[in-house]
């Protein structure tokens, strides 16, 4: 069983929403506008809508299997001071002193450019389980980085 924060799934069910309502009658339109060209066969626009319309249903197919199993949890709610799933993490690198912030979340609702990392990800493992003022040592492709947790928060 995955785990997602209340936020994730929303968002999920969200970008389900569009699909079905959305993108799936928009590529549909397509088709059918590519197909009144003529000749399929030579036809880049029709075999572009087919590829997007094949993205389109293996998102739904994705969303629509995944969504029933994944168990949901609001961070606001853990009452915890070690790290776990949900955490908002304020970090600093031992080498470089520079500070980061980062949300453990589920692979689904990952994306580092919004602070939030997957429980997956490599610095996730790494804190899983420490305390504010531990040290956590980060395998990365690079090489070993070593931070400081300086604040364990559940928001």
């Amino acid at each position: 069983m995955a785990f997602i924060t209340t936020e994730g799934k929303k968002k999920l069910e969200i970008e389900l929403k569009r699909l079905l309502e959305v993108d799936r009658p928009a590529v549909i339109d397509a088709i059918e506008e590519a197909r009144a060209h003529g000749d399929l066969s030579e036809n880049a626009e029709y075999a572009a809508a087919r590829e997007r319309q094949s993205f389109i249903e293996g998102r739904i197919a994705e969303l629509k299997s995944k969504l029933p199993s994944l168990q949901v949890l609001d961070p606001s709610q853990i009452k915890e001071s070690k790290i776990v799933f949900g955490a908002t993490v304020t970090v600093q690198n031992l080498e470089t002193g520079d500070i980061s912030k980062y949300q453990i979340v589920g692979p689904d609702e990952a994306d580092v450019s919004k602070g939030t990392i997957s429980i997956m990800s490599p610095i996730a493992r790494a804190l899983i389980g420490k305390t504010e003022g531990d040290d956590a040592l980060v395998n990365t492709p690079k090489g070993e980085i070593e931070y400081e947790i300086k604040k364990i928060e559940y928001v």
